[in-house]
């Protein structure tokens, strides 16, 4: 299954000194990915190789941040000390998973700076919460061209680190539990105290940077 895009939240007084810190580390620049209404949150997009990228996200004063299992996941992350939120894979086509949960997914969309709004459904967040090893699903609505990863280069992922069973997330992916990602190696440590990603290994034209 193809990784779309890992998430790192934090409060939104520390968005952009984060944003800054990231993007020095991994030597590119982040940019205004604009605010989701419906769950009250904003982010900031760095683009990375194989159609993928990565958020850096905070909660907003709004009340869809309370009401929204992604809001509420954000704020929750954020106000626990920040740190990586999770993870989501992208499906061609979100149906089956919505028969498996017995769940409709929730339809996000997000305007840009440059005013094009993006469109996706996802379903998995309300997951997530309970069990953060586990990814969730997303399905985009806007043309391919349009995906945050457009111009993506010069970085990329190349290992996550997670705390948790290699089984669980295996079963819940319907992947191998050798190899549940495309392209992206996943070591797998005991949880000390919560599970979720732990660390994530990117490489960037200085080398390899480990974030975590």
């Amino acid at each position: 299954m193809r990784l779309d895009h890992v998430s790192y939240a934090v409060k939104h007084e520390a968005l952009a000194d984060t944003v800054q810190r990231f993007g020095g580390e991994l030597g590119a620049a982040f940019t205004d990915g604009g605010r989701h209404p419906h769950f009250g949150t904003q982010n900031f997009i760095l683009p990375l190789q194989d159609n993928m990228y990565i958020e850096v996200v905070a909660a907003l004063e709004h009340p869809a941040a309370e009401r929204a299992p992604f809001g509420q996941a954000v704020r929750q992350r954020a106000e626990s000390g920040g740190g990586w939120l999770g993870w989501a894979v992208s499906v061609p086509d979100i149906t089956p998973f919505e028969s498996r949960l017995g769940r409709e997914a929730v339809r996000g969309h997000r305007r840009r700076p440059d005013g094009y709004e993006l469109a996706w459904r996802q379903i998995g967040v309300i997951d997530l919460i309970d069990d953060p090893q586990l990814p969730f699903f997303i399905h985009w609505d806007s043309p391919v061209d349009q995906h945050p990863s457009r111009g993506g280069a010069g970085v990329r992922i190349s290992k996550i680190e997670i705390a948790g069973e290699a089984e669980r997330v295996a079963d819940w992916l319907g992947e191998p539990s050798n190899h549940p990602l495309d392209a992206i190696d996943v070591d797998w440590v005991s949880p000390d105290d919560a599970s979720g990603i732990v660390s994530i290994t990117f490489e960037t034209a200085s080398g390899s940077v480990h974030l975590d």
